[in-house]
């Protein structure tokens, strides 16, 4: 029996720069994938399409981001020669699949899926009217995953339920038609933390809509800005030596993602680790002060290298442009596979051969 491929889908909004929710929730980790060598296909998807579902608008602004969020999956360590970069518009297969998904899902289910409820209420959906694009992002995200026949997808904790969806959509589209598409599994990341990093305000998900980022991007300047400027601690820690709590707090859920033990042997040697830290921070004698330059230092260290590669990238738009021109053709060859399969299994390949006369024909014959 054929070894079944372990294939990898996931992807990103060009609604703008990458930032560090992006990278310690996904982007990190895809890069690991891609160097574990566990993989047949990594495949990172840059979804237009979606994006457009709130967007419509002011497509501009996806136009203005494509290269943006490339040059942040090269800058991060992403290997074209081992990852497909590819734009979800320019994909054929998956707007058509898309449609034949939505004959297997009913608004009510749609309405149930807490990410949409989550997404629809966050954006304002639900006082200015629902465009029917984005009520049907879980299947337009079903239609992606299984045109690349993805095994494995590694979101956040958030996108469960998305997956959830997929898996419903295509147990029940082999269950009509035959065993046809790839059953997928979610894959979400080790470290709690980093399921889920909030903005620099605490308040709710790193957004670029909510301005509560750290880009990948950001100048030095701008990280420190965003650290002392707006992220908030503890707020009984009004003194030093008062005693403190790491629960909540943001600088330290920014650590939990982020700083290691050679972290602290590098900066802050006074502590064998963040446990060691946390717990000086709440019995107290430990300032807030402190704690921000040194996640200022770790995260320095984490973005000074990717901010110095993009430089590079930058240097050479046209060889960008040329990555994911050719990462689209590949995949535009996959998913097109997929697709012939999907509509052969459903008996609507009407001219793959001239089978159908010969239906017709001995219909006839037998009228």
């Amino acid at each position: 029996m054929e070894t079944q491929k372990q294939i990898i889908l996931t992807g990103d909004r060009p609604t703008g720069r990458l930032h560090l929710g992006h990278y310690v929730g996904s982007l990190k980790r895809r890069v690991e994938l891609q160097n574990s060598g566990k993989y047949d296909e990594i495949n990172i998807l840059i979804a237009d399409d979606q994006a457009l579902t709130d967007n419509a608008d002011n497509p501009a602004k996806i136009r203005d981001n494509i290269i943006n969020v490339v040059l942040d999956y090269l800058s991060a360590g992403l290997d074209p020669e081992k990852t497909t970069i590819c734009i979800q518009s320019a994909l054929p297969a998956l707007h058509a699949l898309t449609f034949y998904y939505m004959n297997l899902v009913t608004t009510a289910r749609l309405a149930r899926n807490p990410t949409v409820k989550s997404e629809i209420q966050m954006r304002g959906f639900a006082d200015e009217g629902l465009p029917v694009g984005f009520f049907a992002y879980p299947v337009s995200q079903a239609a992606d995953i299984t045109a690349f026949d993805a095994t494995v997808v590694p979101v956040g904790e958030d996108q469960l339920p998305m997956i959830e969806q997929t898996r419903e959509i295509v147990e029940k589209f082999n269950r009509l038609y035959g065993d046809t598409l790839v059953l997928p599994k979610a894959m979400i990341p080790e470290n709690e933390t980093q399921r889920r990093l909030p903005g620099v305000d605490g308040k709710a998900k790193m957004s670029k809509s909510l301005g509560n980022c750290i880009y990948l991007s950001d100048t030095p300047k701008t990280v420190k800005q965003q650290v002392n400027g707006k992220m908030f601690t503890d707020p009984t820690h009004l003194r030093i030596e008062d005693p403190g709590h790491t629960e909540g707090n943001v600088v330290f859920t920014y650590l939990d993602a982020l700083c290691t033990d050679d972290h602290f042997a590098e900066y802050l040697p006074e502590y064998k680790n963040l446990d060691e830290m946390k717990e000086h921070y709440r019995r107290g004698g430990l300032g807030d002060g402190k704690c921000k330059k040194f996640l200022i230092q770790v995260l320095e260290e984490t973005l000074s290298p990717i901010r110095a590669e993009r430089a590079k990238w930058e240097k050479d738009i046209a060889t960008v442009y040329d990555i994911l021109s050719a990462g689209t053709q590949k995949a535009r060859e996959t998913t097109n596979a997929t697709l012939a399969r999907v509509q052969k299994a459903m008996r609507i390949d009407y001219f793959a051969d001239r089978a159908i006369i010969k239906e017709w024909e001995k219909l006839l014959k037998n009228k």
